[in-house]
C-alpha cells in the first residue's frame, strides 16, 4: 500500500504466507496486551518518552490514524506502530495498533525478527512509563544462546573487505571501523545505549559489548536480541554484495520469505541455526 509516496507493508506480506500467519497474530496479540496502556494517557507523556528515550518520532503516515511512533529499525527499514481509538463505535474494540512497515529494505528483514523487536520496544514503553527497571542486568555475561548465534554467524564475516566499510556503515546505521585486524560495529539502538560487534579477522571470531548511559533501561536479555538483530543484518549486507559468490546457507536464511520468493533462493530451514 502507498500513502504520500511512501510505501508501507504488513508483515503478513514481508512472511509471504498468503494466508494469515503467525507473525500477524503475534503482532494482535501484542496490540491487544498492550492497547490498553494508551487509552487515555496524555500525548505529551507518550511524546516524551518517544524522542528522549526511543529516539523516535511522532508521525502522521496518512491512514486516519490518532498518532504513529515511527522507529527506525536500520536504514531504510522504518516501524510504524499506529494508534487509532475507536471509543465504543466497534463494541469491544474501543483502540487498536496497526504496524505497518516501510523503506527500501525493511521487507528484506523476516516478520520473526520485526515482531520480536516490537515486542521489546513494547516492554521498554511500559517500563518507561512506569519507571521500572528490567528484570535482567547482566549485560557482561555472554549467554549460551548469544554463543551459538556467534559461532553460527561468524564465517560469512571473512567476506569482509576493506571497501565495505563506508557502505556497510549507511546500511546497519552504525560507526564501522578496522583497527589493529579487528572490526568494529558500534550502533546507538536508543539515545546513549551501544552495541558494539567486534570481528578479529585473524582469529575469524566474533564478539560483542554494550555501554551507555541509558543502558540499564533496557534489560539485558532485550540488548542482546537487538545485538542478533544488527548481526543478522550485516550478514544481509554481506549476501548482497556477494551474489557472485556461492555463499554459506546462513546467509540466506537472514532474509525474509518476500525476498527469498522474489529472487528464488532456495530457502533452507538449518537444524540447529539461533535466531
Amino acid at each position: 500500500m502507498t500513502e504520500n509516496k511512501r510505501t508501507f507493508y504488513t508483515v503478513g506480506q514481508i512472511d509471504a504466507t498468503g494466508v494469515r500467519g503467525p507473525h500477524e497474530k503475534e503482532l494482535n496479540d501484542i496490540s491487544n496486551a498492550n492497547i490498553e496502556f494508551f487509552i487515555d494517557r496524555p500525548l505529551e507523556e507518550i511524546e516524551r518518552v518517544v524522542q528522549e528515550d526511543f529516539g523516535a518520532i511522532m508521525d502522521d503516515i496518512g491512514f486516519s490514524e490518532d498518532w504513529t511512533i515511527t522507529k527506525q529499525f536500520f536504514p531504510e527499514a522504518n516501524i510504524h506502530l499506529s494508534y487509532t481509538y475507536f471509543g465504543d463505535e466497534f463494541g469491544d474494540v474501543e483502540a487498536e495498533f496497526r504496524f505497518l512497515f516501510s523503506g527500501e529494505r525493511v521487507h528484506w528483514i523476516p516478520g520473526e525478527d520485526i515482531a520480536t523487536y516490537i515486542d521489546i520496544l513494547f516492554d521498554f514503553f511500559e517500563r518507561q512509563f512506569k519507571n521500572k527497571d528490567p528484570y535482567e542486568k547482566s549485560y557482561n555475561q555472554i549467554t549460551k544462546l548469544m554463543k551459538k548465534v556467534l559461532k553460527q554467524r561468524k564465517k560469512p564475516f571473512e567476506l569482509l573487505k576493506e571497501d565495505d566499510k563506508e557502505p556497510l556503515a549507511e546500511f546497519i546505521g552504525a560507526e564501522v571501523s578496522i583497527s589493529n585486524g579487528n572490526w568494529s560495529f558500534r550502533k546507538e539502538v536508543f539515545p546513549e545505549v551501544f552495541i558494539e560487534i567486534m570481528y578479529d579477522i585473524k582469529a575469524k571470531e566474533l564478539d560483542l559489548k554494550y555501554s551507555g548511559e541509558n543502558l540499564e533501561k533496557i534489560g539485558s536479555y532485550h540488548i542482546e536480541l537487538i545485538a542478533i538483530f544488527i548481526i543478522n543484518h550485516i550478514l544481509r549486507y554481506i549476501t548482497m554484495a556477494n551474489q557472485d559468490k556461492d555463499l554459506y546457507d546462513i546467509c540466506y536464511m537472514m532474509f525474509s520469505r518476500m525476498i527469498t520468493k522474489e529472487r528464488d533462493w532456495t530457502y533452507r530451514k538449518l537444524e540447529g541455526i539461533e535466531y
